[in-house]
């Protein structure tokens, strides 16, 4: 059964301390933070300061998504921040083994994220390089867009190519994701399922993890 990140990208903001706290205490695994720079996506979230402000909320990891140009100049100021898995995109402007082992380096995992209209073999000459593989179900930039059903199969490849060269990363799918897009995503074989609307939007957010988990608990 997946493990769920709920997104805080759609939590309310005015609360946004509280709502971090609400979703640890109902069972969520990670937190997931979604930063945008407004150039690598047209919109602009967050930032390293607010991470930080948000790390006395919850002792959960924090996997810090960055949908940044240039990630290799931040990803410092979030490792100190308190991210604890730091996500950068294959598509980005950097040296992707470089910012690797930067993240490494500064004690933290290291994860890589794959647009959907990115091939997912892009991704496989890192797999050794990396600690976590995203896999983008929409298209990056906001929250509560329609699941991309055709980045299924990303997932397969993937985990064969961890076959044939040894190596065992875990998949995370994000964008779209509800009990019935959650549960194509676990059978196809993601290890962790990232979650906004879904979650923070739920009456009951217990609840709407222990669905997510639920998911494709009878697969092969």
């Amino acid at each position: 059964m997946p493990l769920v990140a709920p997104s805080i990208l759609a939590a309310d903001f005015s609360k946004l301390g509280e709502e971090v706290r609400m979703v640890s205490e109902a069972g969520a695994d990670y937190i997931h933070v979604d930063v945008m720079d407004g150039f690598f996506v047209p919109n602009i979230t967050i930032g390293p300061s607010m991470v930080k402000s948000l790390r006395k909320h919850s002792k959960l990891p924090f996997i810090s998504h960055l949908m940044i140009t240039h990630p290799e100049r931040h990803v410092e100021a979030f490792a100190d921040a308190g991210s604890d898995i730091i996500e950068v995109h294959v598509e980005a402007e950097q040296n992707i083994s470089e910012t690797l082992r930067m993240i490494r380096g500064l004690g933290k995992k290291a994860g890589l994220a794959v647009n959907p209209p990115t091939p997912i073999e892009k991704a496989f000459p890192f797999l050794r390089e990396m600690d976590l593989l995203l896999i983008m179900s929409v298209n990056p930039g906001f929250g509560g867009q329609k699941f991309i059903e055709d980045v299924l199969p990303k997932i397969g490849q993937a985990k064969e190519e961890m076959r044939r060269i040894g190596v065992s990363v875990p998949v995370e799918i994000d964008g779209g994701i509800t009990t019935e897009t959650g549960e194509l995503a676990a059978r196809a074989g993601a290890d962790i399922l990232a979650a906004g609307t879904s979650v923070f939007k739920a009456p009951d957010m217990k609840k709407a993890i222990a669905a997510l988990r639920a998911c494709g608990g009878s697969k092969g």
